[in-house]
């Protein structure tokens, strides 16, 4: 069996775009790491959502745990760095945010977990983030430069496919099903990738109640009333169903459906 390692931005980054994987990878026999950059300290919640005296960052700590607990995760770490907030806002430019971290410094922190691990796969995101967040293209800076420092031979780019996406997301409005203005079709010309730069497609059908399971946990930012939960059955299977990689490196002669192929 394999170690799987999976850097992400902020708690409940996880969920989203590879709680099937990070799921079908854990009850497989594979040992699942995760690795977070920062704690989520800049999202926002309801007021009164937070225990008296209670920071957002603790309460989204515990989620994380919770999270990893449901999806079989055998291992949970902070690199420390504090979230960077949307592109563009007074936070990027905190000292001490991830998104002003020098890359070398905090590769080498993810380099030791890699070590320790011995880790087979590691998981970042694609060049530009998904969809442009700072803490999220660092995270591709500082997983790469990770894993070449620790010989982690083997790295893939989580993504969004694209045209996948926006097809669905036409369909699920044709058909009346009521989207939130950030989800409208229109607002995806530029998240993740076309279908043909995809090389690793994973079929997480089995595991959309986990994966559903997986978000809920991180209560402070996906309400039940949110898109993610409130979705019907049929379009959250077919929104999130699959998820989708660029694995690094020479490109597979043919669509990989397994992070682990040669290593089981």
């Amino acid at each position: 069996m394999a170690t799987l390692v999976s850097f992400h931005a902020h708690p409940d980054d996880e969920a989203i775009p590879t709680g099937g994987t990070l799921a079908k990878a854990a009850k497989d026999g594979h040992r699942v790491v995760l690795v977070f950059a920062t704690k989520g300290e800049h999202g926002e919640v309801e007021d009164g959502f937070l225990d008296p005296g209670e920071s957002l960052a603790e309460r989204r700590e515990q989620e994380t745990l919770r999270s990893a607990e449901i999806l079989g995760a055998s291992r949970v770490e902070f690199l420390g760095y504090v979230d960077s907030g949307m592109m563009g806002t007074p936070e990027n430019d905190a000292s001490d945010s991830f998104w002003q971290a020098d890359v070398e410094e905090a590769a080498t922190k993810l380099a030791e977990i890699l070590r320790e691990e011995k880790a087979d796969v590691l998981t970042v995101y694609d060049d530009h983030g998904v969809y442009g967040h700072p803490d999220h293209i660092q995270v591709h800076r500082v997983g790469v430069r990770a894993a070449d420092l620790a010989g982690t031979g083997r790295v893939y780019e989580s993504t969004g496919n694209r045209d996948a996406l926006l097809g669905g997301l036409l369909e699920a409005r044709d058909m009346g099903v009521e989207m939130p203005g950030d989800l409208d079709p229109d607002a995806f010309a530029d998240f993740g990738v076309t279908d043909a730069e995809i090389t690793t497609e994973i079929d997480v059908t089995d595991f959309l109640d986990v994966k559903r399971a997986s978000m809920r946990a991180h209560a402070s930012q996906i309400s039940e009333a949110s898109f993610f939960l409130s979705i019907p059955d049929e379009f959250f299977a077919r929104g999130f169903g699959q998820e989708w990689y660029i694995r690094r490196g020479d490109r597979p002669a043919e669509r990989e459906t397994s992070l682990f192929d040669g290593l089981e």
